[in-house]
């Protein structure tokens, strides 16, 4: 994960600023690839379709709103299995394949407390790293429902606008709509 990290060039201040947090975090404490109170290591993804014209989401429960998919690194050090793992498991999609295989934006994001199947989880760090994956907009989907309520595809052009999370639209999907197109203009 340390050289995922440091072999990624950042596109803005807040991924050079995410970026130096995530290196000092790893070098005072360690690579948190489970789930430590402060601050942990996740993984998300945008799937796109095969023409790349419509992405998918989920309706996460606990942020009531459309959002992409992700997980914790749970001791797994190895962040393309594990999103591979978590979009099968909040999607159902099982054939699914990396457009790239680095990763296309790293943040920290805060995770407010909340209480996750009956206990409370103080508020603490998402160090995440996104990849960029598609699938067959064809094949068949399914809600996980202890997380999610609805999966769906969307056209492309409807990327920051979906979630009814402000910042997230703002600050972290409009970086990744920018990041995709770019990706998409280089192909």
């Amino acid at each position: 994960m340390k050289s995922i990290i440091e072999n990624y060039i950042p596109v803005n201040r807040q991924e050079e600023k995410d970026r130096e947090l995530m290196l000092q975090i790893i070098e005072h404490e360690g690579i948190p690839l489970g789930r430590e109170p402060e601050a942990h290591f996740t993984v998300s993804a945008i799937v796109l379709n095969h023409q790349r014209d419509q992405f998918l989401f989920v309706y996460h429960n606990l942020y009531d709103s459309w959002s992409w998919m992700g997980g914790h690194m749970d001791g797994d050090p190895d962040p393309k299995r594990v999103i591979l793992k978590e979009v099968g498991e909040e999607s159902g999609l099982t054939d699914v394949s990396f457009i790239s295989d680095d990763i296309i934006s790293l943040e920290v994001l805060t995770v407010e407390g909340h209480v996750k199947r009956g206990q409370y989880v103080s508020s603490h760090l998402h160090l995440n790293v996104t990849y960029l994956l598609e699938a067959d907009s064809n094949a068949p989907l399914r809600i996980k429902p202890d997380e999610n309520r609805g999966v769906r595809w969307f056209p492309l052009d409807q990327f920051t606008s979906v979630s009814n999370e402000k910042w997230f639209n703002e600050h972290i999907y409009n970086k990744l709509y920018r990041r995709i197109l770019s990706i998409m203009n280089n192909d």
